[in-house]
């Protein structure tokens, strides 16, 4: 079940996130239009998705099972992309997916992740965080840093 549920994420659900990122992060930092159609298409089709994953947690506490897998916390990166756009109250229309979302952001693993990146999102040098990351590269340019 683990299996299943790492392609549902890998072919249905982390597709329609990182195209909705795409228009409303990425392409305006390029200066590009943002095409709202295929951010209300994506939004449409992650809903449907949802559905399923609705259906399933309605049924036990994780996606396979009531443990919490690497299927769950697969998830965790996406999610918190989710979360930094303006579609994350998709999320309240799905109590369970709602729940099980609260449930693994408050995990430890998960708070490093959402830490490691707010640090992209708040274009924080890597080096100032990481020890012994110094020459490894940064992430974002930082004032006064010089780039790696």
């Amino acid at each position: 079940m683990v299996d299943v549920w790492l392609e549902v994420e890998a072919h249905h659900y982390r597709p329609l996130i990182e195209a909705v990122l795409m228009e409303i992060r990425i392409r305006p930092i390029f200066g590009q239009r943002v095409d709202e159609r295929a951010v209300e298409e994506n939004i449409d089709k992650l809903k449907k998705v949802l559905d399923v994953y609705e259906s399933r947690l309605s049924s036990s506490k994780y996606l396979a099972g009531d443990f919490i897998s690497l299927a769950d916390l697969n998830h965790v990166s996406t999610m918190l992309c989710l979360g930094i756009t303006i579609y994350t109250s998709v999320l309240d229309m799905y109590p369970h997916v709602r729940a099980w979302w609260d449930d693994l952001k408050g995990r430890p693993a998960a708070r490093k992740v959402s830490d490691l990146m707010h640090m992209v999102w708040n274009n924080t040098c890597i080096d100032d965080i990481v020890p012994g990351a110094e020459g490894h590269g940064v992430l974002s340019p930082r004032k006064g840093k010089e780039q790696h």
